[in-house]
């Protein structure tokens, strides 16, 4: 385990470096990158599987992690897992079905829509890796496509409007429909002559804003019930980054300010309460016994790779300082709290593991886009 003393001292540290003036484009933090690029290299060397093509064999989060390894690759410049979109699982299926015609993501996804929408990030984000590097990415863009085209065909008049969590349809839930907002007008921004992209955007943003999500803490809940009103449900940490990510895209093409006003309402209330002594924490998180799955492990990441995409896509000096000293508190915690001899990353972040940190690939990605986000955004001169 890392040291922990010096932990309160740095995030004061970056709290008050985080005041100073930013600047829309400048390096990336080189120290922050060589911490995230260890736990990357012990993600793969690890928990990869090389012959499946995953980590853990659970779509969604195996689908976060491809995208977090992609995401450090844009950051670093470098190509050390350049092979892995092609070879992962999820990369094969796209050359399968753009190289021989063959279409066999009906049967992967099985019918969960939230799940098709990860996969669907992961995808562009290999392609956005692989155009940086000159090289072809057509299969990822085109099998994109195919999965966002089976999830905008599950939008139907229940509860007003909405995609369905699966084809179940039985539920209308926050996560699905952020990620339909994300993943529309991230759509909008690289393929503008489809304006399918952009009207779904705002439609997805108008129905979650009047659909009565947001509780009246400026905070996401689970879903809605049979009545199609709030069900009170869990207030999970990654709803809160994946709204502010979708209006943070959507703002890039309507120069909307409204949507920055929504966005920092969910995110400042999150930080506000979904915290402790100021790093996240779950509802489900215990440094002595924790109750979290592996699924909930994923959250903290998400929130800290939405929070990343949210301040790409508005691009302001302003925003980029109001949350720097946030995001370094963050990647402190990982680091000093988290993080394992090895460069394994726990799932407790807000404080020393007293056995309730649970260690798997999960975790450990979820860490690894803590430390990315900061070699960007984070107070360049505050140490971990």
């Amino acid at each position: 385990m890392k040291p922990t003393s010096s932990l309160a001292t740095l995030f004061l540290l970056a709290v008050s470096t985080s005041a100073t003036p930013a600047f829309e484009k400048r390096a990336q933090c080189q120290a922050s990158l060589d911490v995230a690029t260890a736990v990357a290299a012990r993600l793969q060397s690890r928990y990869y599987n090389p012959p499946n093509g995953d980590y853990s064999g659970v779509r969604w989060t195996d689908a976060n992690n491809i995208e977090n390894v992609h995401n450090l690759m844009l950051a670093t410049g470098s190509d050390q897992w350049s092979t892995l979109g092609d070879d992962s699982y999820i990369g094969r299926l796209a050359l399968l079905q753009h190289n021989a015609g063959i279409n066999q993501w009906a049967s992967y996804v099985d019918g969960s829509w939230d799940d098709s929408l990860w996969i669907v990030l992961a995808l562009w984000k290999i392609a956005d890796y692989k155009a940086a590097r000159g090289r072809d990415n057509a299969a990822f863009i085109e099998s994109g496509m195919t999965l966002y085209n089976m999830v905008q065909a599950s939008w139907d008049n229940t509860c007003g409007g909405g995609v369905w969590w699966s084809s179940a349809n039985g539920y209308k839930n926050s996560i699905t429909n952020e990620l339909f907002l994300l993943v529309s007008a991230v759509g909008a921004i690289n393929f503008p002559g489809n304006s399918a992209f952009l009207t779904n955007a705002l439609n997805a943003r108008n129905w979650i804003k009047n659909s009565g999500l947001r509780n009246a803490q400026g905070l996401f809940n689970d879903g809605l019930n049979s009545e199609c009103g709030n069900n009170g449900g869990t207030v999970w940490i990654y709803n809160q980054g994946v709204i502010a990510a979708g209006l943070g895209a959507l703002y890039a093409t309507t120069r909307d300010e409204s949507l920055i006003v929504d966005a920092e309402i969910t995110l400042d209330a999150a930080i506000a309460t979904l915290t402790s002594g100021g790093i996240l924490k779950e509802i489900c998180d215990d440094a002595a016994s924790s109750r979290c799955n592996d699924d909930q492990h994923a959250f903290k990441g998400i929130f800290m790779r939405m929070l990343q995409y949210y301040l790409d896509r508005v691009n302001d000096p302003a925003r980029t300082a109001k949350y720097s000293g946030f995001i370094h508190a963050q990647a402190s915690g990982v680091y000093h709290y988290g993080t394992n001899g090895e460069n394994d990353i726990g799932s407790v972040w807000y404080a020393p593991s007293a056995g309730g940190s649970i260690f798997s690939s999960t975790s450990s990605g979820s860490g690894l886009a803590a430390h990315v986000v900061n070699a960007k955004y984070g107070p360049c001169d505050a140490p971990l």
